[in-house]
């Protein structure tokens, strides 16, 4: 990295500890509906710190870092779920804006000169993890698949895998399209097709009366606009920058440093966007307050918008747009509950997909890396953290036993051993 990026890190991670700190806004899902018990003096700052601290510090530590060493790429678990906590944890804003930005230093110095490290043992351990790129949106296509079924049963899911193949086959022979994203846009329009279905046949789509009761909480988030569209803007920029991998989903597409690999995560960023609108929407309108990163959108205009300024500027008005259509999204989706559903669906498929796929392309990169005895070390350490009640996440497990492998297969390297 060089200074200026260097320095668009910290300002990020200073201005996401600030907002944290004013109760404005927070990444972690968890801790969004106990912020105002804090600001509202029904909780001390010192237990919501607590709280923030046993959410969080084990996706910092697995997910988050486990990510970036994988990748090179810095993202949200590894920046955003630490300024919640130091922005928490800060007494006054100025020092909030100070942990934020030294945490800020310490990811962007530090870990990539660890990810270089690593890149240069003789056992290449970060060019096996490119099959991670490649299969990342080959699984990530499979999602609206599963979503299906377990929505709206086996039935539709059937169905729905016969026209989706039908539909990439096609897209493939006529249009010369690639089929990953026909299938994907494919599966997702009739994801939405029938839960909309569903909706009107049950006659939900009534006219509801809608009661003005979180008025207060509106006038809050749109007093803090200016501060959230400047978080948003950053975090554009930075994405813009191709430093910066939004998503598990996203992050080993972006490895790839092209192009082509900016309009796939792109894609792929702002579908997975759609499993987190409801869930955001709920909790902003409920408490007041916001998601860092709002509906995520951002990301998606960083990654097609390479220019840090532009990129700032339309992730800037992306933020105010949300906030401004926050009140009409809740009216929908209290309309369509199916659809709010679906939303729960999209993400639970899309985690268990990306378990898969990354733990499949693991095996593959150890295989690659060490052959029999790469992947016997890189299957062991899965087996292991099963074993002993999976202390890592699933979607970090996969990237963290490739890195365990690789170094063990350095060490033996360097002894002469194999």
């Amino acid at each position: 990295m060089n200074f200026f990026e260097i320095s668009m890190v910290m300002i990020l991670c200073g201005v996401t500890a600030l907002i944290s700190h004013m109760g404005m806004a927070v990444f972690q899902d968890g801790l969004r509906p106990i912020v105002p018990e804090c600001t509202e003096g029904r909780m001390k700052r010192k237990e919501l710190k607590s709280i923030a601290f046993g959410l969080s510090v084990g996706f910092i530590g697995s997910v988050g870092l486990v990510h970036t060493l994988a990748t090179g790429l810095l993202n949200p678990w590894l920046l955003f779920l630490a300024t919640d906590i130091l922005g928490i944890m800060a007494r006054r804003k100025w020092t909030a804006f100070l942990y934020g930005g030294i945490w800020g230093a310490v990811c962007s110095i530090g870990i990539v000169l660890l990810f270089e490290t690593i890149s240069s043992l003789p056992v290449d351990i970060i060019g096996s993890l490119d099959v991670l790129s490649k299969l990342s949106f080959i699984g990530f296509s499979l999602f609206p698949i599963v979503a299906v079924y377990g929505q709206h049963g086996a039935r539709k899911g059937m169905f729905s895998t016969a026209v989706i193949g039908m539909a990439g086959l096609l897209s493939k022979i006529a249009l010369n399209i690639d089929p990953l994203i026909i299938i994907t846009v494919t599966g997702i329009c009739l994801l939405y097709i029938y839960s909309f279905t569903k909706d009107i046949k049950e006659k939900t789509n009534r006219n509801i009366q809608y009661y003005d009761e979180f008025t207060d909480n509106y006038k809050k988030l749109k007093k803090n606009a200016v501060w959230l569209m400047l978080c948003g803007g950053i975090i554009s920029a930075v994405a813009g920058m191709g430093i910066f991998g939004g998503s598990e989903v996203s992050i080993y597409i972006l490895a790839q440093q092209d192009k082509t690999a900016r309009i796939f995560a792109s894609t792929a960023e702002l579908i997975r966007s759609l499993g987190f609108i409801p869930l955001i929407t709920t909790a902003a309108v409920t408490t007041g307050v916001y998601g860092v990163a709002g509906f995520t959108l951002c990301y998606s205009i960083g990654y097609l918008i390479p220019h840090p300024a532009a990129a700032g500027v339309a992730g800037a008005l992306v933020i105010l747009l949300e906030l401004l259509s926050l009140k009409g999204i809740d009216r929908f989706f209290t309309k369509f509950p199916s659809v709010r559903e679906t939303s729960d669906h999209i993400r639970s498929s899309m985690m268990t997909v990306m378990e898969f796929t990354l733990l499949i392309g693991s095996m593959m990169a150890v295989f690659k890396m060490g052959g029999y005895l790469g992947f016997i070390l890189g299957a062991g350490f899965y087996f292991i953290n099963e074993a002993t009640g999976k202390k890592v996440m699933k979607i970090a497990i996969g990237p963290l036993s490739v890195i365990a492998a690789g170094i063990v297969l350095n060490i033996l390297k360097f002894t002469q051993l194999i």
